[in-house]
């Protein structure tokens, strides 16, 4: 019951500082990332080892240099994510533009539905608000359920601005064949690792071993959609643009792993291009596989 009073009261800080203007939260942005790198050294070791281990061919003063930019960044995408409760349609439409977007519309027109792959790049949760505003059609963000069942439901009242239509992960499958007939957009992480026991598919990302979630394939292969890659582009402080690209508009005649394959190589050049940008903080090798599992693939 405390726990539960403390969340809500979390919330309702969050909502009043969501109403301070972006100038403003961007000056406490730079004030936190002071105390998130050289205070607190939130989770450094992590995004260190990360970003050693998934850049060998940089130098360590390189490495440094990316882990500030990431950490300054990051500061900035935190109060970015808390401005969303209260951002206005005309805001998001400025600030995060969608480049070729009538490839997408094209199929929906027809009443068709297409795939979204995406990552943790940039800011996706403004991108997730943006597919909502751009495109003609119901848009269902998949997405993992926090913890804290709370901050779970704001959160989702909040990505579900907009017209967005949350799913859980383990009700993609039955938020498909209700949306059976009508034009959708399906959207997905691509770089969130499976579970320890879900980790059927390893390949490797970045110079190591790493697990892939199928269900983007799965999808796919089962219901013909054509699968878009949303790219996004960092412009400058709260600006984005992203760049709509096919990636596979006949999943049916791809090989078993193809798919998989190909949004794995694109993001891994994505971060290469501009690797500040991705969430690095995140415990994305947590686990190992057995040595006779890997596929060595580059």
């Amino acid at each position: 019951m405390i726990k539960e009073g403390i969340s809500h009261l979390g919330i309702f800080f969050l909502g009043v500082l969501s109403l301070f203007p972006l100038s403003v939260l961007y000056i406490l942005a730079d004030g936190a990332y002071l105390l998130l790198y050289f205070v607190f050294g939130y989770r450094r070791k992590v995004v260190r080892e990360n970003l050693l281990n998934a850049l060998p061919d940089r130098t360590l003063q390189e490495i440094i240099l990316i882990e500030k930019r990431f950490y300054h960044y990051l500061a900035s995408l935190i109060f970015e994510i808390v401005k969303m409760s209260s951002i206005s349609k005309k805001e998001i439409e400025k600030r995060f533009i969608f480049k070729n977007k009538a490839w997408v519309q094209a199929y929906l027109d027809r009443g068709e539905s297409v795939l979204i792959c995406s990552a943790h790049y940039g800011n996706w949760e403004w991108g997730t608000l943006g597919i909502g505003l751009n495109f003609h059609a119901d848009h269902y963000p998949i997405y993992k359920p926090l913890t804290n069942p709370v901050f779970d439901n704001w959160f989702k009242k909040v990505r579900s601005r907009f017209g967005n239509k949350l799913v859980a992960m383990r009700q993609t499958m039955r938020a498909l064949q209700a949306s059976k007939g009508k034009s959708s957009i399906f959207s997905f992480g691509n770089d969130q690792a499976p579970s320890k026991d879900e980790s059927h598919y390893w390949t490797t990302f970045m110079h190591q071993p790493s697990s892939v979630q199928l269900g983007i394939e799965k999808i796919a292969k089962r219901t013909g959609q054509p699968i878009f890659y949303f790219k996004i582009n960092v412009l400058k402080r709260g600006f984005y643009s992203v760049d709509c690209i096919p990636l596979c508009l006949n999943p049916a005649e791809t090989a078993q792993f193809e798919i998989t394959e190909l949004h794995t190589r694109f993001l891994e050049q994505m971060i290469n291009e501009e690797p500040a940008y991705w969430l690095w903080s995140h415990k994305r090798w947590k686990y190992k596989p057995k040595a006779e599992l890997i596929l060595s693939k580059n």
